[in-house]
Protein backbone atom coordinates (compact mmCIF):
# COMPACT_ATOMS: atom_id res chain seq x y z
CA UNK A 1 0.00 0.00 0.00
CA UNK A 2 1.22 3.39 -0.44
CA UNK A 3 0.25 4.87 3.10
CA UNK A 4 4.00 4.11 3.99
CA UNK A 5 5.13 6.38 1.35
CA UNK A 6 2.52 9.18 2.07
CA UNK A 7 3.84 9.21 5.26
CA UNK A 8 7.40 9.35 4.86
CA UNK A 9 6.77 11.80 2.25
CA UNK A 10 5.29 13.99 5.15
CA UNK A 11 8.25 13.23 7.25
CA UNK A 12 10.89 14.59 4.61
CA UNK A 13 8.90 17.28 4.00
CA UNK A 14 6.68 18.83 6.27
CA UNK A 15 7.70 21.74 8.80
CA UNK A 16 6.04 22.77 11.53
CA UNK A 17 3.57 25.16 11.71
CA UNK A 18 1.57 27.14 14.78
CA UNK A 19 -2.08 26.49 15.54
CA UNK A 20 -3.62 28.17 18.36
CA UNK A 21 -7.55 26.74 19.11
CA UNK A 22 -7.71 24.47 16.32
CA UNK A 23 -9.70 20.76 16.58
CA UNK A 24 -7.83 18.10 17.01
CA UNK A 25 -7.48 15.35 14.28
CA UNK A 26 -10.09 12.47 14.94
CA UNK A 27 -8.80 8.77 15.96
CA UNK A 28 -9.18 6.39 13.79
CA UNK A 29 -12.21 4.68 13.84
CA UNK A 30 -12.64 1.21 16.01
CA UNK A 31 -16.44 0.93 14.91
CA UNK A 32 -18.66 0.49 11.90
CA UNK A 33 -18.03 3.04 9.28
CA UNK A 34 -19.89 5.34 7.41
CA UNK A 35 -16.69 7.04 5.91
CA UNK A 36 -18.51 9.68 3.63
CA UNK A 37 -21.79 10.22 5.58
CA UNK A 38 -19.14 11.30 8.77
CA UNK A 39 -16.89 12.74 6.58
CA UNK A 40 -16.29 16.78 7.14
CA UNK A 41 -16.76 19.39 4.19
CA UNK A 42 -13.85 18.00 1.71
CA UNK A 43 -11.02 20.73 0.87
CA UNK A 44 -11.78 22.76 -2.61
CA UNK A 45 -9.26 20.61 -4.14
CA UNK A 46 -11.59 17.52 -4.10
CA UNK A 47 -12.05 16.53 -7.46
CA UNK A 48 -14.73 13.78 -9.40
CA UNK A 49 -14.69 11.80 -6.55
CA UNK A 50 -17.50 13.81 -5.06
CA UNK A 51 -20.02 13.20 -7.84
CA UNK A 52 -19.50 9.58 -8.22
CA UNK A 53 -22.33 7.14 -7.90
CA UNK A 54 -22.30 6.19 -3.70
CA UNK A 55 -23.90 2.50 -2.90
CA UNK A 56 -23.45 1.34 0.68
CA UNK A 57 -21.06 -1.74 0.44
CA UNK A 58 -20.68 -4.14 3.27
CA UNK A 59 -18.29 -6.93 3.26
CA UNK A 60 -20.64 -9.72 3.34
CA UNK A 61 -22.77 -8.14 0.05
CA UNK A 62 -19.24 -8.12 -1.12
CA UNK A 63 -18.31 -11.70 -0.77
CA UNK A 64 -21.72 -12.68 -2.45
CA UNK A 65 -21.50 -10.19 -5.00
CA UNK A 66 -18.15 -11.15 -6.22
CA UNK A 67 -19.13 -15.25 -6.19
CA UNK A 68 -21.88 -14.10 -8.56
CA UNK A 69 -20.01 -11.94 -11.04
CA UNK A 70 -16.72 -12.91 -11.01
CA UNK A 71 -15.87 -15.20 -13.94
CA UNK A 72 -13.20 -17.34 -12.67
CA UNK A 73 -16.31 -18.86 -10.63
CA UNK A 74 -18.21 -19.59 -13.68
CA UNK A 75 -15.21 -20.95 -15.43
CA UNK A 76 -14.56 -23.72 -12.32
CA UNK A 77 -18.03 -24.32 -12.27
CA UNK A 78 -18.47 -24.93 -16.02
CA UNK A 79 -15.80 -26.60 -15.90
CA UNK A 80 -16.41 -29.34 -13.02
CA UNK A 81 -20.25 -29.81 -15.86
CA UNK A 82 -17.71 -30.31 -18.47
CA UNK A 83 -16.20 -33.32 -16.90
CA UNK A 84 -18.83 -34.94 -15.48
CA UNK A 85 -19.97 -34.76 -19.18
CA UNK A 86 -15.83 -37.09 -19.69
CA UNK A 87 -17.45 -39.50 -16.98
CA UNK A 88 -20.16 -40.36 -19.02
CA UNK A 89 -18.48 -40.65 -22.39
CA UNK A 90 -15.83 -43.52 -20.50
CA UNK A 91 -18.27 -45.41 -19.33
CA UNK A 92 -20.57 -45.43 -22.67
CA UNK A 93 -17.51 -48.50 -23.49
CA UNK A 94 -19.49 -50.27 -20.61
CA UNK A 95 -22.80 -50.24 -22.84
CA UNK A 96 -24.05 -51.61 -25.69
CA UNK A 97 -23.32 -50.08 -28.88
CA UNK A 98 -26.46 -50.17 -32.07
CA UNK A 99 -26.76 -49.15 -35.53
CA UNK A 100 -28.84 -49.48 -38.67
CA UNK A 101 -27.98 -49.10 -42.41
CA UNK A 102 -29.84 -48.98 -45.53
CA UNK A 103 -28.18 -50.08 -48.22
CA UNK A 104 -29.15 -49.99 -51.85
CA UNK A 105 -26.60 -50.81 -55.06
CA UNK A 106 -26.76 -51.17 -58.39
CA UNK A 107 -24.46 -53.16 -59.80
CA UNK A 108 -23.34 -55.49 -62.65
CA UNK A 109 -24.33 -58.62 -61.76
CA UNK A 110 -21.73 -60.93 -60.37
CA UNK A 111 -19.36 -58.58 -61.22
CA UNK A 112 -16.12 -58.61 -58.99
CA UNK A 113 -13.62 -56.47 -57.37
CA UNK A 114 -10.45 -57.51 -58.77
CA UNK A 115 -8.33 -54.77 -56.55
CA UNK A 116 -7.81 -53.24 -53.28
CA UNK A 117 -10.33 -55.48 -51.01
CA UNK A 118 -10.06 -58.99 -49.20
CA UNK A 119 -13.31 -59.98 -48.48
CA UNK A 120 -15.92 -61.30 -50.53
CA UNK A 121 -16.15 -58.92 -53.11
CA UNK A 122 -18.77 -59.77 -55.59
CA UNK A 123 -21.38 -57.20 -56.70
CA UNK A 124 -25.50 -57.51 -57.20
CA UNK A 125 -27.74 -55.20 -57.45
CA UNK A 126 -30.37 -55.08 -54.68
CA UNK A 127 -31.18 -52.76 -51.82
CA UNK A 128 -31.98 -54.38 -47.77
CA UNK A 129 -31.62 -52.62 -44.28
CA UNK A 130 -30.55 -54.43 -40.87
CA UNK A 131 -28.82 -53.44 -37.79
CA UNK A 132 -25.95 -54.61 -35.28
CA UNK A 133 -25.11 -54.72 -31.91
CA UNK A 134 -21.85 -54.77 -29.87
CA UNK A 135 -21.52 -55.38 -26.45
CA UNK A 136 -18.00 -55.38 -24.04
CA UNK A 137 -18.17 -58.76 -21.95
CA UNK A 138 -14.94 -58.29 -19.96
CA UNK A 139 -11.64 -56.23 -20.64
CA UNK A 140 -10.88 -57.47 -17.20
CA UNK A 141 -11.07 -54.40 -15.53
CA UNK A 142 -9.74 -51.52 -18.33
CA UNK A 143 -12.50 -49.61 -19.08
CA UNK A 144 -13.24 -49.89 -15.24
CA UNK A 145 -10.78 -48.34 -14.07
CA UNK A 146 -10.75 -45.37 -17.20
CA UNK A 147 -14.62 -44.69 -15.89
CA UNK A 148 -12.89 -44.64 -11.84
CA UNK A 149 -10.38 -42.38 -13.58
CA UNK A 150 -12.71 -40.18 -14.67
CA UNK A 151 -15.14 -39.60 -11.78
CA UNK A 152 -12.50 -38.82 -9.52
CA UNK A 153 -11.58 -36.00 -11.74
CA UNK A 154 -15.28 -34.84 -11.70
CA UNK A 155 -14.46 -34.62 -7.83
CA UNK A 156 -10.93 -33.01 -8.17
CA UNK A 157 -13.21 -30.22 -10.74
CA UNK A 158 -15.49 -30.38 -7.79
CA UNK A 159 -13.03 -29.58 -5.32
CA UNK A 160 -11.20 -27.28 -7.55
CA UNK A 161 -14.43 -25.32 -7.97
CA UNK A 162 -15.16 -24.34 -3.88
CA UNK A 163 -11.40 -23.72 -3.92
CA UNK A 164 -11.58 -20.98 -6.47
CA UNK A 165 -14.67 -19.94 -4.45
CA UNK A 166 -12.72 -19.59 -1.51
CA UNK A 167 -10.23 -17.87 -3.36
CA UNK A 168 -12.65 -15.37 -4.63
CA UNK A 169 -13.89 -15.14 -1.16
CA UNK A 170 -10.04 -14.02 0.08
CA UNK A 171 -9.87 -11.49 -2.56
CA UNK A 172 -13.08 -10.10 -2.08
CA UNK A 173 -12.32 -9.38 1.42
CA UNK A 174 -8.85 -7.69 0.71
CA UNK A 175 -10.18 -5.81 -1.69
CA UNK A 176 -12.95 -4.27 0.80
CA UNK A 177 -10.43 -3.59 3.59
CA UNK A 178 -7.88 -1.95 1.19
CA UNK A 179 -10.84 0.39 0.08
CA UNK A 180 -11.80 0.71 3.55
CA UNK A 181 -8.39 1.50 4.83
CA UNK A 182 -7.75 3.85 1.90
CA UNK A 183 -11.08 5.43 2.36
CA UNK A 184 -10.24 6.28 6.31
CA UNK A 185 -6.89 7.45 5.46
CA UNK A 186 -8.40 9.70 3.26
CA UNK A 187 -10.94 10.81 6.01
CA UNK A 188 -7.55 11.37 8.41
CA UNK A 189 -5.86 13.33 5.28
CA UNK A 190 -9.05 15.58 4.64
CA UNK A 191 -9.24 16.52 8.65
CA UNK A 192 -5.52 17.17 8.56
CA UNK A 193 -5.92 19.77 5.55
CA UNK A 194 -8.71 21.13 7.66
CA UNK A 195 -6.76 21.47 10.84
CA UNK A 196 -3.56 23.04 8.99
CA UNK A 197 -5.70 25.36 6.94
CA UNK A 198 -6.92 26.73 10.73
CA UNK A 199 -3.58 27.16 11.62
CA UNK A 200 -2.33 28.37 9.08
CA UNK A 201 -5.03 30.68 9.27
CA UNK A 202 -4.43 31.90 12.63
CA UNK A 203 -0.74 31.82 12.27
CA UNK A 204 -1.22 34.48 9.36
CA UNK A 205 -3.39 36.65 11.42
CA UNK A 206 -0.95 36.86 14.24
CA UNK A 207 1.91 37.59 11.92
CA UNK A 208 -0.80 40.69 10.65
CA UNK A 209 -0.66 41.83 14.10
CA UNK A 210 3.09 41.41 14.97
CA UNK A 211 2.64 38.73 17.07
CA UNK A 212 4.32 35.57 15.17
CA UNK A 213 7.12 36.02 12.91
CA UNK A 214 7.10 35.52 8.56
CA UNK A 215 9.01 32.28 9.43
CA UNK A 216 6.06 31.08 11.29
CA UNK A 217 3.86 31.71 8.69
CA UNK A 218 6.22 30.06 6.32
CA UNK A 219 6.37 27.27 7.87
CA UNK A 220 2.96 27.19 8.45
CA UNK A 221 2.48 27.96 4.75
CA UNK A 222 4.64 24.58 3.92
CA UNK A 223 3.00 22.16 6.37
CA UNK A 224 -0.38 23.02 4.64
CA UNK A 225 0.98 22.34 1.06
CA UNK A 226 2.26 18.91 2.67
CA UNK A 227 -1.42 18.12 3.71
CA UNK A 228 -2.63 19.05 0.99
CA UNK A 229 -0.35 16.84 -1.20
CA UNK A 230 -1.05 14.11 1.22
CA UNK A 231 -4.46 14.38 0.53
CA UNK A 232 -4.43 14.20 -3.01
CA UNK A 233 -1.91 10.89 -2.64
CA UNK A 234 -4.95 9.72 -0.33
CA UNK A 235 -7.74 10.20 -2.89
CA UNK A 236 -5.65 8.37 -5.78
CA UNK A 237 -5.12 5.53 -3.58
CA UNK A 238 -8.58 5.79 -2.95
CA UNK A 239 -9.56 5.23 -6.05
CA UNK A 240 -6.93 2.61 -7.18
CA UNK A 241 -8.13 0.85 -4.39
CA UNK A 242 -11.99 1.12 -5.32
CA UNK A 243 -11.00 -0.41 -8.98
CA UNK A 244 -9.24 -3.30 -7.73
CA UNK A 245 -12.75 -3.97 -5.94
CA UNK A 246 -14.81 -3.25 -8.67
CA UNK A 247 -12.64 -5.97 -10.60
CA UNK A 248 -12.84 -8.67 -8.22
CA UNK A 249 -17.00 -7.96 -7.81
CA UNK A 250 -16.72 -8.55 -11.64
CA UNK A 251 -17.91 -5.28 -12.36
CA UNK A 252 -16.92 -3.94 -16.36
CA UNK A 253 -17.59 -0.55 -14.85
CA UNK A 254 -16.83 2.59 -12.76
CA UNK A 255 -18.80 2.22 -8.81
CA UNK A 256 -17.58 3.91 -6.19
CA UNK A 257 -18.81 2.52 -3.24
CA UNK A 258 -19.94 3.55 1.00
CA UNK A 259 -18.33 0.83 2.15
CA UNK A 260 -19.64 -0.34 5.50
CA UNK A 261 -17.41 -2.37 7.78
CA UNK A 262 -19.93 -4.94 9.30
CA UNK A 263 -17.49 -7.15 11.72
CA UNK A 264 -18.06 -7.60 14.69
CA UNK A 265 -16.13 -6.49 17.87
CA UNK A 266 -12.33 -7.58 17.38
CA UNK A 267 -11.85 -10.76 19.47
CA UNK A 268 -9.00 -13.02 19.97
CA UNK A 269 -7.63 -15.38 17.49
CA UNK A 270 -7.00 -18.87 18.31
CA UNK A 271 -5.09 -20.12 21.29
CA UNK A 272 -3.30 -22.83 19.46
CA UNK A 273 -2.49 -23.18 15.46
CA UNK A 274 -2.79 -27.59 16.02
CA UNK A 275 -6.37 -27.32 15.77
CA UNK A 276 -6.10 -25.64 13.15
CA UNK A 277 -3.71 -27.26 11.00
CA UNK A 278 -5.61 -30.19 11.61
CA UNK A 279 -8.71 -28.59 10.16
CA UNK A 280 -6.75 -27.12 7.22
CA UNK A 281 -5.60 -30.95 5.99
CA UNK A 282 -9.56 -32.06 6.50
CA UNK A 283 -11.43 -29.37 4.63
CA UNK A 284 -8.81 -27.57 2.37
CA UNK A 285 -10.10 -27.93 -1.24
CA UNK A 286 -7.37 -27.57 -3.21
CA UNK A 287 -5.58 -30.51 -1.18
CA UNK A 288 -8.72 -32.88 -2.17
CA UNK A 289 -8.44 -31.79 -5.53
CA UNK A 290 -5.03 -32.61 -5.60
CA UNK A 291 -5.77 -35.99 -3.16
CA UNK A 292 -8.72 -37.15 -6.31
CA UNK A 293 -6.38 -36.33 -9.02
CA UNK A 294 -3.86 -38.46 -7.44
CA UNK A 295 -5.82 -40.77 -6.81
CA UNK A 296 -7.36 -40.48 -10.65
CA UNK A 297 -3.90 -40.80 -11.94
CA UNK A 298 -3.49 -44.14 -9.82
CA UNK A 299 -6.40 -45.65 -11.22
CA UNK A 300 -5.21 -44.68 -15.30
CA UNK A 301 -1.96 -46.29 -14.51
CA UNK A 302 -4.24 -49.51 -13.62
CA UNK A 303 -5.69 -49.00 -16.38
CA UNK A 304 -3.01 -49.05 -18.66
CA UNK A 305 -1.13 -51.98 -17.45
CA UNK A 306 -5.05 -53.29 -18.48
CA UNK A 307 -4.33 -52.47 -22.04
CA UNK A 308 -2.29 -55.76 -22.01
CA UNK A 309 -5.31 -58.04 -21.06
CA UNK A 310 -7.61 -60.25 -23.71
CA UNK A 311 -10.78 -57.73 -24.52
CA UNK A 312 -14.06 -60.21 -24.69
CA UNK A 313 -17.00 -59.12 -27.31
CA UNK A 314 -19.89 -60.06 -28.07
CA UNK A 315 -21.95 -58.81 -32.11
CA UNK A 316 -24.95 -59.87 -33.44
CA UNK A 317 -26.25 -58.47 -36.68
CA UNK A 318 -30.12 -59.15 -38.38
CA UNK A 319 -31.40 -57.58 -41.60
CA UNK A 320 -33.68 -58.15 -44.70
CA UNK A 321 -33.13 -58.25 -48.05
CA UNK A 322 -36.52 -56.76 -50.18
CA UNK A 323 -35.09 -56.46 -53.17
CA UNK A 324 -32.50 -59.01 -54.22
CA UNK A 325 -31.77 -61.24 -57.46
CA UNK A 326 -32.83 -64.74 -56.38
CA UNK A 327 -30.72 -66.42 -58.30
CA UNK A 328 -27.63 -65.31 -55.76
CA UNK A 329 -29.96 -65.05 -52.46
CA UNK A 330 -31.38 -68.00 -51.15
CA UNK A 331 -33.39 -65.69 -48.17
CA UNK A 332 -34.36 -62.61 -47.50
CA UNK A 333 -33.41 -62.03 -44.25
CA UNK A 334 -29.79 -62.81 -42.40
CA UNK A 335 -28.51 -62.46 -38.82
CA UNK A 336 -25.62 -64.30 -36.56
CA UNK A 337 -24.47 -63.42 -32.97
CA UNK A 338 -20.88 -64.11 -31.98
CA UNK A 339 -18.25 -64.01 -29.31
CA UNK A 340 -14.88 -62.21 -30.69
CA UNK A 341 -11.75 -62.59 -28.31
CA UNK A 342 -9.20 -59.81 -29.00
CA UNK A 343 -5.47 -60.97 -27.05
CA UNK A 344 -3.21 -58.72 -27.23
CA UNK A 345 0.11 -60.00 -28.39
CA UNK A 346 2.86 -57.37 -29.32
CA UNK A 347 2.89 -54.03 -30.63
CA UNK A 348 6.27 -52.22 -30.17
CA UNK A 349 6.41 -52.06 -26.32
CA UNK A 350 3.30 -49.30 -26.43
CA UNK A 351 0.97 -50.80 -23.81
CA UNK A 352 4.20 -51.29 -21.44
CA UNK A 353 5.49 -47.94 -22.10
CA UNK A 354 2.04 -46.05 -21.91
CA UNK A 355 1.38 -47.94 -18.65
CA UNK A 356 5.24 -46.72 -16.95
CA UNK A 357 5.11 -43.77 -17.90
CA UNK A 358 1.29 -43.72 -15.93
CA UNK A 359 2.86 -45.08 -13.01
CA UNK A 360 5.71 -42.22 -12.78
CA UNK A 361 3.41 -39.54 -13.31
CA UNK A 362 0.70 -41.28 -10.48
CA UNK A 363 3.89 -40.76 -8.54
CA UNK A 364 4.08 -37.54 -9.26
CA UNK A 365 0.71 -36.46 -8.55
CA UNK A 366 1.60 -38.10 -4.72
CA UNK A 367 4.74 -35.85 -4.57
CA UNK A 368 2.72 -32.57 -5.60
CA UNK A 369 0.03 -33.86 -2.93
CA UNK A 370 2.57 -34.22 -0.43
CA UNK A 371 4.44 -30.65 -1.23
CA UNK A 372 1.17 -29.03 -0.80
CA UNK A 373 0.31 -30.28 2.89
CA UNK A 374 3.69 -29.26 3.96
CA UNK A 375 3.05 -25.86 2.72
CA UNK A 376 -0.35 -25.44 3.90
CA UNK A 377 0.81 -26.56 7.33
CA UNK A 378 3.91 -23.31 6.70
CA UNK A 379 0.76 -21.15 5.63
CA UNK A 380 -1.35 -21.90 8.67
CA UNK A 381 1.35 -21.43 11.01
CA UNK A 382 2.18 -18.02 9.50
CA UNK A 383 -1.14 -16.80 9.50
CA UNK A 384 -1.86 -17.25 12.78
CA UNK A 385 1.24 -15.67 14.18
CA UNK A 386 -0.07 -13.08 11.23
CA UNK A 387 -3.02 -12.26 13.15
CA UNK A 388 -1.55 -12.37 16.46
CA UNK A 389 0.55 -10.12 15.93
CA UNK A 390 -2.46 -7.84 14.36
CA UNK A 391 -4.25 -8.04 17.18
CA UNK A 392 -1.29 -7.11 19.30
CA UNK A 393 -1.15 -3.91 17.53
CA UNK A 394 -4.67 -2.98 17.46
CA UNK A 395 -3.83 -2.33 21.64
CA UNK A 396 -0.16 -0.57 20.66
CA UNK A 397 -1.76 1.91 18.33
CA UNK A 398 -4.46 2.67 19.91
CA UNK A 399 -2.41 3.79 22.93
CA UNK A 400 0.34 5.38 20.63
CA UNK A 401 -2.80 7.68 19.41
CA UNK A 402 -3.90 8.23 22.66
CA UNK A 403 -0.43 9.14 23.58
CA UNK A 404 -0.36 11.59 20.00
CA UNK A 405 -3.39 13.27 21.13
CA UNK A 406 -2.14 14.25 24.43
CA UNK A 407 1.13 15.68 23.42
CA UNK A 408 -0.79 17.67 20.26
CA UNK A 409 -2.81 19.47 23.17
CA UNK A 410 0.09 20.29 25.01
CA UNK A 411 2.02 21.61 21.89
CA UNK A 412 -0.79 23.50 20.95
CA UNK A 413 -1.11 24.92 24.74
CA UNK A 414 2.41 25.47 24.65
CA UNK A 415 2.85 27.05 21.36
CA UNK A 416 -0.12 29.57 22.67
CA UNK A 417 1.50 30.27 25.25
CA UNK A 418 5.04 31.14 23.50
CA UNK A 419 6.87 28.26 25.30
CA UNK A 420 7.71 26.51 22.37
CA UNK A 421 8.85 26.88 18.86
CA UNK A 422 6.66 25.93 15.48
CA UNK A 423 8.90 23.27 15.23
CA UNK A 424 7.38 21.35 18.55
CA UNK A 425 4.10 21.70 17.69
CA UNK A 426 4.44 20.95 13.42
CA UNK A 427 5.86 17.79 15.22
CA UNK A 428 3.14 16.62 17.37
CA UNK A 429 0.63 17.23 14.44
CA UNK A 430 2.40 14.89 12.36
CA UNK A 431 2.67 12.19 14.52
CA UNK A 432 -0.88 12.25 15.63
CA UNK A 433 -1.76 12.09 11.89
CA UNK A 434 1.03 8.87 11.68
CA UNK A 435 -0.69 7.87 14.76
CA UNK A 436 -4.60 8.34 13.28
CA UNK A 437 -3.04 6.35 10.02
CA UNK A 438 -1.52 3.37 12.28
CA UNK A 439 -4.49 3.00 14.13
CA UNK A 440 -6.49 2.86 11.35
CA UNK A 441 -4.16 0.39 9.30
CA UNK A 442 -4.18 -2.04 12.73
CA UNK A 443 -8.04 -2.28 12.99
CA UNK A 444 -8.36 -3.42 8.94
CA UNK A 445 -5.10 -5.84 8.87
CA UNK A 446 -6.54 -7.33 11.86
CA UNK A 447 -9.70 -8.34 10.06
CA UNK A 448 -7.90 -8.75 7.36
CA UNK A 449 -5.83 -11.09 8.58
CA UNK A 450 -8.69 -13.39 10.18
CA UNK A 451 -10.02 -13.51 6.58
CA UNK A 452 -6.10 -15.02 5.19
CA UNK A 453 -6.52 -17.44 8.75
CA UNK A 454 -9.91 -18.83 7.49
CA UNK A 455 -8.97 -19.02 3.89
CA UNK A 456 -5.64 -21.00 5.14
CA UNK A 457 -8.13 -23.40 6.96
CA UNK A 458 -10.43 -24.07 4.11
CA UNK A 459 -13.72 -22.39 5.85
CA UNK A 460 -16.53 -22.44 3.40
CA UNK A 461 -17.37 -19.53 2.14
Amino acid sequence: MRIASLLSTLLLFSLPGAQAQAAQLPSAPDRNLDLYAQASNPAPMSNSSATKSRTTLTRAQAEQTALKNNPRVSVSQLLALAQHQVVREARSAELPTANAAITAEKALEASRISAGSLTASRLFSHAGAGGGFTQLITDFGKTHNLVLTQKLQEQAAKANSLATREEIVLAADQAFYDALTAQAVLEVAKQTVNTRQSTQTQVNQMTQNNLRSTLDLSFANVNLSQSQLLQLDAENNADATMATLDAVLGLDHEVTYQLIDDSTQNTSPPPDFNPLIQTALAQRPDLQSLTFGQQSAQKFARAQWDQMLPSVNAAGTVGTVPVRVDQYYNNNWWGGIGVNVNIPIFNGFLYSSEAKEARYRAQAEGERTRDLRDRIVRDVRTAWLQANNAYQKIGVTAELLKQANMALQLAQTRYQLGLSSIVELSQAQLQQTSAAIDNTNAQYEYRLSLATLNYQIGATP
